[in-house]
């Protein structure tokens, strides 16, 4: 096959960090092409250069054998060059086919609506879809909003797609669709460079795989050279991943209980409707849905940031229902939140501030009236070691370290207070496979101490590998329970698109 596309000693530094150093490879016509690597590998920084946001400091990008460099976006889509990113960019008051016309160019003052209406709609029946271009995009899922964005690209005659991580927000039976949709590209002569942490979609879609590791192209494998493992080691080298064992069987005794829960959000909408969960202790419960049919709602109601509408939350038998954050009783209840930079961390205080933002008035991070910089300073070595978090300068803002150490920074500090509760939400997403791991480790060994855990995930491999049962919501309410030692994942697909289990 021609190359479409040959990346050739990209380099691109920022003061103090060099991103990507010396990356080359091709894109073929006609392939998928994925990229691997860990948090940090250079991944975003790459495609940021191939999109036009970034100018590469060195090295050359040639698109059909002909050099090019982008200035901008705009430069680069027009080149053909289109990408799916995981925050959506669209309007959600406006309907479907208004958020595509948008994206269309040169479309005149007084353009063909009806035209362009039935060449879009013909476009989303090619490839099978189930798009309302009427509805408008607040109503839609989060996987319908997805094939927004690929039939923006498409209507732009894109060569080139870029999806990043884009099954994180699907059903199973969503992301057999995309894979579908993907080969029919493939078949037209479009080119896809697929990036992913879930090793088993790259085995199943990939032509070829690149892996980066620390802003470097280690290598490229053809399909047949490699399995998980290869690919695993490759991403990993020498760092050593977490080694972990699920905990013995959980209690039957109760540490939370949930009792037909309502909470409503801002556009007076129900987020969760006469929702109930029971958790016991030193249990790991999963819980599995499509992104925004409750789970955030779940999560904020838990740790006293949403405020409930109707309903009762028990912990340990007492009422914590309209506790605030503050409470002793929510207090005890850790939180990983899906946003980790926004509301998890503070951004621009250091890494020992952070790791102290629930305990500064502690007497142990205090001399007196004044805060004891040489004990914050202790905790945060202690806690750097326990957790192995990689940290910058000492000082220098938090939100400069990478994702995967972000998180434990996260974890660091809810964890120090050993809590009987943790509520995760989202915790391993865009986290490579050591991170993950990682995180996977904390909570199994949380659990052999009696600690219980709700795990929201939209990765069924991760609920499969560490739950002891799986709860699936949908549209803020309980489906049912399954056990993940015997319920198939399409099962669970069929849940959590809403139907009950017989």
């Amino acid at each position: 096959m021609p190359n479409l596309l040959q990346l050739q000693h990209i380099r691109k530094t920022f003061p103090g960090v060099v991103a990507l150093d010396e990356v080359s490879f091709t894109i073929a016509a006609g392939e998928i092409h994925t990229l691997l690597g860990e948090n940090g590998a250079g991944k975003s920084t790459l495609m940021n250069v191939l999109t036009g946001f970034y100018a590469p400091d060195q090295g050359n990008i040639l698109l059909d054998d002909q050099p090019v460099r982008f200035a901008s976006p705009r430069e680069s889509l027009s080149q053909g060059i289109g990408m799916v990113y995981q925050h959506f960019m669209l309007v959600p008051a406006h309907s479907v086919l208004e958020n595509i016309l948008v994206a269309l160019q040169n479309v005149p003052l007084l353009f063909p609506r009806r035209q362009l209406r039935e060449k879009i709609a013909q476009t989303i029946a090619d490839f099978g879809l189930e798009l309302d271009l009427d509805s408008p995009v607040w109503k839609l899922s989060i996987g319908a909003q997805q094939w927004i964005e690929l039939i923006k690209l498409l209507m732009r005659d894109c060569r080139l797609l870029i999806l990043d991580e884009p099954t994180a927000v699907l059903t199973p039976q969503e992301a057999a669709k995309l894979f579908k949709v993907l080969a029919k590209l493939k078949q037209q002569g479009k080119s896809i460079i697929f990036i992913s942490h879930k090793m088993r979609e790259v085995m199943e879609i990939s032509d070829r795989v690149t892996i980066l590791k620390k802003g470097r192209s280690v290598t490229t494998l053809e399909s047949g050279e490699f399995d998980q493992n290869r690919l695993a080691a490759l991403m990993i080298g020498n760092d050593r991943i977490p080694e972990w064992q699920k905990s013995l069987p959980f209690s039957d005794e109760l540490v939370l209980e949930i009792e037909n829960l309502a909470v409503r959000n801002d556009r007076g909408l129900a987020d969760l409707d006469n929702f109930s969960l029971q958790l016991k202790k030193g249990e790991i419960l999963g819980i599995a849905g499509i992104a925004g049919n409750g789970q955030k709602a779940l999560a904020e109601a838990l740790t006293g940031l949403a405020r409930v509408d109707s309903g009762k939350v028990l912990a340990a038998g007492a009422d914590i229902t309209r506790s605030c954050a503050r409470s002793s009783y929510i207090a005890g209840i850790a939180h990983i939140p899906e946003d980790r930079k926004a509301i998890g961390i503070a951004p621009d205080l250091s890494l020992d501030e952070n790791l102290i933002l629930k305990s500064f008035r502690s007497a142990r991070f205090r001399n007196g009236f004044f805060q004891s910089r040489r004990a914050i300073r202790q905790n945060a070595q202690e806690k750097i070691e326990q957790f192995a978090i990689k940290a910058g300068p000492s000082g220098s803002p938090v939100r400069l370290l990478s994702g995967g150490n972000i998180q434990k920074v996260i974890i660091a500090r809810e964890l120090s207070e050993r809590p009987q509760v943790l509520v995760a939400l989202y915790p391993t997403r865009g986290l490579d496979i050591g991170s993950a791991e990682y995180v996977h480790k904390v909570i199994a060994e949380g659990a052999g101490d009696g600690m219980s855990t709700i795990l929201i995930s939209e990765d069924l491999d991760e609920l499969y590998k560490i739950s002891d049962r799986i709860a699936v919501i949908f549209r803020g309410q309980l489906v049912g329970y399954v056990d993940p030692a015997t319920a198939s994942r399409e099962q669970i697909g069929l849940m959590m698109s809403g139907e009950v289990p017989a």
